[in-house]
C-alpha cells in the first residue's frame, strides 16, 4: 500500500504554463500533450518543490514570479514529517503543503506547512519522498561516476560503512599531505625567518632591557644635562629661606616666619581664633626649615659627573636602536622578543613535525590499503547482483537477451597506495574504477553504455536499474520524463507494462510521448496550450472515456480517425487486461 503520495500540485506562470492544476492519485499517471505544450514543465515544477536549482528564465514572459504549489501526503511519524516538524511545519490532514517562489530577478522562497524554509530543506523532503528522473539522467547514467554511485547506493551498508571511513581517512591525508608538503617545500624561508628571529632575540638579551628604563633614563639624562642650573637654583633658593651666614644683617624667611609665631605665641590664651592661626604658623616655619635643609643639602645629592651623563646617553642610545627595529618603546621590544622566542620555538620543532606527519601520513596510507580492499570487495559482490537484477529487468523490458555487467579496475600510480604489492591512483571514493557494460545480444561482447548503446536502449537500463532499486530502497513516488525516449513497438509495450507493475507498490508519474506507455496508465493527464495570438495558455486536464480515446489516438497518428481511435481502444483493452 502507497503510504505517502504527490496529491496535487498548482504551477503558475512558470514556462508556457500560465495557471494549471495536476491533480495526481495513487498508481500509474501518464502525462502527455503536444511538443511545446509544457509537459517538462511538469517534471521542472516538481524538481522546484524538492529544492531544485531556482532560474529566472523558468518565470513566464511577464510575470512577476513563478510559484509552484504542491501537497504531499505523508505518514505522521515518517522521516519526512518529522523533518518538516523540527523546522515548524504543521500537517494538514497527514498532508504537508510545499511551496515555492521564483522571482523574475532570480531570488526564490520556499515555505512546508506554512513556515518560511531553506531550499536545502526541501531537498531533504525529496530524498525520502520522490525520485525523479528527467531526459538528463540518462545522459548522467554514462558517467562513470553516476554508475560508481549507482553501484554504491545498491551496496548499501557493505559499501557505505567503509567507504565513510575511508571518507574521513582520505580527508586527513589529505590534510596531512599539505601541510607536509607546506614545511618541506617552505624550509629555505622558515630556515631565514628562525635566523631574522634569532638575531633579533639574541640583540636584545645582549642589551638587557627593563621595562620602563628607557623613561627612567629620559629624566635622568635631563637633569644631569642641567646639574649646574639646578645646583645654583637650589642654593639661592636657601639663601632667601634660611640666610646667607656671611651676612649678619640678611633677612631670611625662616627668622621672619619665627618671629611671627612667637609674637602670636604671647598672645594665644586670650583669643582661641588667634591661638589658631599661631599653630598654622608653626607649621609654616617646620615646613620652611624641612625644605631649607633639603636644599642645602641638594647640591651635594646632585650627581653632575660628566662621565655619568655620558654613559646614560649611550644606554640611551642602544635602547633606541632596539626601539627603532623591534617597537615604539622598551615594553614593546621586550614583548616582540617573547612572541618571537616562541616563534622560533615553533620553526625549530618544524623537523620534528615533519617527522611526525611523514609517520602518520604513512599510517593513514595502510589505513586505506586495508579500507580499499574493503570497498573493492563489497563493490564485486553487489555488482554482481546487481548487473543480475537488471539484466532480469531488461528482459522485461523487450530485451530478452542483453546482459550487463559491471567492470572494477583499479587505476595504478606509482605515487599511489601500495596494495597487493602494486600501487594505485586513489580519490574520495576509493580506488575503483566502475564501468557498466551492456551485451544487447548473444555474441556481441560488453561495451560500455556510454559506446554501446542506441537511445532506447539506455532508456531502458536507466528504467531497469530504477525498478532494482525500487525492490532494494524504495521511494513512495517516481517521476520520470520521457524514460521511453528512443523506444518504440514491442519495447514500448513492455516499458509501459513494466511502469505499471511498479506502480503497484508505488506512485509513478510519466511524461510520455508513447502511447503504448499511457495507455498502461490508471489516470491520464493531458497538458493542452492554446494560442489567442499574445498569450500562450496551458493547462492540465484529465482523459475519461472517450477524451482519453481521442488523446490516444492523436498520440498515435496525429489525428483523430476511426482507425486511431480503433488502435487506441485495443491498446487500453489490450492494457487493462495485463494490469
Amino acid at each position: 500500500m502507497v503510504v505517502s503520495v504527490l496529491q496535487e500540485m498548482r504551477i503558475k506562470d512558470l514556462g508556457v504554463i500560465d495557471d494549471a492544476v495536476v491533480e495526481l492519485s495513487p498508481g500509474f499517471t501518464a502525462v502527455t500533450g503536444e511538443t511545446g505544450a509544457g509537459k517538462t514543465m511538469v517534471v521542472t515544477s516538481l524538481g522546484l518543490l524538492l529544492g531544485g536549482r531556482a532560474d529566472a528564465a523558468l518565470v513566464r514572459g511577464g510575470a512577476k514570479a513563478a510559484v509552484v504549489e504542491g501537497r504531499i501526503a505523508v505518514v505522521p511519524d515518517g522521516p519526512a514529517a518529522l523533518r518538516a516538524a523540527e523546522a515548524g511545519a504543521e500537517l494538514d490532514e497527514d498532508a504537508l503543503l510545499v511551496s515555492r517562489t521564483v522571482s523574475a530577478e532570480g531570488r526564490s522562497r520556499a515555505h512546508v506547512g506554512g513556515r518560511a524554509v531553506p531550499a536545502g530543506l526541501l531537498s531533504d523532503l525529496g530524498d525520502d519522498l520522490v525520485a525523479v528522473h528527467g531526459q538528463t539522467d540518462q545522459q548522467g547514467l554514462l558517467r562513470p561516476a553516476r554508475q560508481r554511485q549507482a553501484l554504491d547506493r545498491y551496496a548499501g551498508d557493505a559499501v557505505a560503512v567503509p567507504l565513510a571511513a575511508w571518507t574521513e581517512g582520505y580527508r586527513r591525508l589529505r590534510a596531512v599531505a599539505l601541510e607536509l608538503e607546506e614545511l618541506t617545500t617552505r624550509a629555505r624561508e622558515r630556515a631565514q625567518e628562525a635566523d631574522l628571529l634569532r638575531f633579533g632575540i639574541d640583540e636584545i638579551a645582549a642589551a638587557e632591557p627593563r621595562a620602563g628604563e628607557d623613561t627612567e633614563l629620559s629624566a635622568e639624562a635631563e637633569r644631569l644635562g642641567h646639574a649646574e642650573a639646578l645646583a645654583s637654583a637650589a642654593a639661592t633658593a636657601h639663601g632667601h629661606l634660611a640666610g646667607d651666614p656671611a651676612d649678619p644683617e640678611s633677612v631670611d624667611a625662616v627668622a621672619l616666619v619665627a618671629g611671627a609665631h612667637r609674637a602670636l605665641e604671647a598672645v594665644r590664651a586670650h583669643d582661641p581664633a588667634l591661638a589658631t592661626l599661631g599653630d598654622r604658623v608653626s607649621e609654616v616655619s617646620i615646613l620652611l626649615t624641612d625644605i631649607a635643609g633639603e636644599l642645602a643639602g641638594y647640591p651635594d645629592d646632585l650627581d653632575a659627573d660628566p662621565l655619568r651623563l655620558a654613559a646614560v646617553e649611550e644606554r640611551r642610545a642602544t635602547l633606541t636602536q632596539l626601539t627603532r627595529k623591534y617597537a615604539e618603546d622598551v615594553e614593546g621590544v621586550l614583548a616582540w622578543s617573547e612572541r618571537s622566542a616562541a616563534r622560533l620555538t615553533e620553526l625549530e620543532g618544524d623537523d620534528d613535525r615533519i617527522g611526525e606527519l611523514g609517520a602518520e601520513r604513512d599510517a593513514l596510507r595502510t589505513e586505506l590499503a586495508g579500507l580499499a580492499a574493503q570497498l573493492t570487495e563489497a563493490r564485486t559482490g553487489a555488482a554482481k547482483r546487481f548487473a543480475d537484477a537488471v539484466t532480469g529487468e531488461l528482459g522485461e523490458l523487450a530485451m530478452p537477451h542483453a546482459r550487463v555487467s559491471f567492470a572494477l579496475v583499479r587505476s595504478e600510480d606509482p605515487q599511489g597506495l601500495e596494495i597487493d604489492g602494486g600501487s594505485y591512483a586513489y580519490g574520495p571514493h576509493g580506488t575503483d574504477e566502475v564501468e557498466l557494460l551492456l551485451a544487447p545480444h548473444p555474441g556481441a561482447p560488453p561495451r560500455p553504455v556510454a559506446k554501446g548503446a542506441s537511445g532506447g536502449e539506455l532508456s531502458r537500463v536507466m528504467l531497469a536499474v530504477e525498478v532494482v532499486f525500487a525492490d532494494s530502497d524504495p521511494v513512495p513516488t517516481y517521476l520520470f520524463d520521457e524514460v521511453d525516449a528512443g523506444v518504440g513497438g514491442k519495447a514500448a509495450v513492455e516499458v509501459g507494462r513494466r511502469l505499471a507493475r511498479l506502480a503497484r507498490s508505488a506512485q509513478v508519474v510519466v511524461v510520455t510521448h508513447l502511447p503504448q506507455v499511457a495507455a498502461f496508465a490508471d489516470r491520464h493527464l493531458v497538458v493542452e496550450k492554446t494560442d489567442d495570438g499574445s498569450v500562450t495558455r496551458s493547462g492540465v486536464k484529465a482523459m475519461d472515456g472517450e477524451d482519453r480515446v481521442r488523446e490516444l489516438s492523436r498520440m498515435l497518428a496525429g489525428q483523430d480517425s476511426e482507425l486511431a481511435r480503433a488502435h487506441a481502444e485495443e491498446l487500453l483493452e489490450a492494457a487493462r487486461a495485463e494490469v
